[in-house]
């Protein structure tokens, strides 16, 4: 992990849906350094105040970040224009392990989609990809994702694009085809999946979507509880201890 706060340059922005952004930042080191499933923590304009940002995809000497505004800081983020500086520290947790070959599924949620794109790219072809949304409005990164060549699942809650149902509807469906799940996005979705691993015997890393002030476990604002090798709870930091955990770890 790199504590350091440095600038890059926004060399590309683009508009995904009217709320979901599409930043590339442009800085080699910290592009050379960034694994998957890490995150940036991105200083807001005007503010002391940063915000956490699933780093998206690396290419070359360009980080990406896709973002979704959902308050004051993200909006003012939507706002920066392209050649403009942006500070962030970065990479910042652990990310997934992909080291071990093993036929992974990738299971994103809404916003929990993007860090998927450069994890399945890790891993590669053979992954599998399953990718839900709210409705067809909000899919987003579907031709990224084709081009990785994996096979991609997509689905929505209401059935206007792609299967009609959740995540976890499909992955029941190929659990035994896979030795590991790794995944991201809400809480609930996140739960599920760790049931369906557990109940067949599967490998399960969770990316946890919390809260962070400070990004580097000085505060406690994103604390989780996690169980010990004994049974009895803790608490850990997200951004310092994960944001990826295994998914037998983590209270839900």
């Amino acid at each position: 992990m790199n504590f350091d706060a440095q600038d890059c340059i926004l060399v590309s922005k683009k508009n995904l849906t009217p709320t979901i952004f599409d930043f590339r930042l442009k800085n080699a080191e910290l592009a050379e350094m960034s694994k998957a499933g890490q995150f940036a923590h991105v200083l807001v304009p005007g503010k002391t105040l940063r915000r956490p940002i699933s780093i998206c995809d690396v290419e070359g000497d360009v980080i990406r970040l896709v973002f979704e505004v959902r308050g004051e800081g993200t909006e003012i983020l939507s706002l920066l224009e392209e050649g403009e500086k942006v500070n962030i520290i970065a990479p910042l947790g652990n990310g997934f392990d992909l080291s071990e070959n093993k036929k992974t599924v990738f299971i994103g949620g809404g916003i929990g989609v993007p860090p998927m794109l450069y994890s399945a790219k890790t891993a590669g072809s053979e992954s599998i990809v399953i990718n839900g949304f709210r409705d067809k409005s909000a899919v987003i990164l579907t031709e990224d994702f084709k081009k990785l060549g994996v096979r991609l699942i997509e689905t929505t809650d209401n059935g206007s694009y792609g299967i009609h149902g959740f995540v976890t509807d499909p992955l029941s469906e190929i659990i035994n085809e896979v030795d590991r799940v790794c995944a991201c996005g809400p809480t609930p979705m996140l739960k599920k999946i760790a049931e369906i691993c557990k109940k067949h015997g599967k490998e399960c890393f969770v990316s946890l979507e919390q809260r962070m002030a400070c990004g580097v476990g000085a505060c406690l604002g994103c604390a989780v509880a996690v169980v010990r090798d004994d049974g009895t709870n803790t608490y850990k930091h997200v951004c310092k201890d994960g944001p990826v955990f295994k998914a037998e770890e983590v209270v839900f």
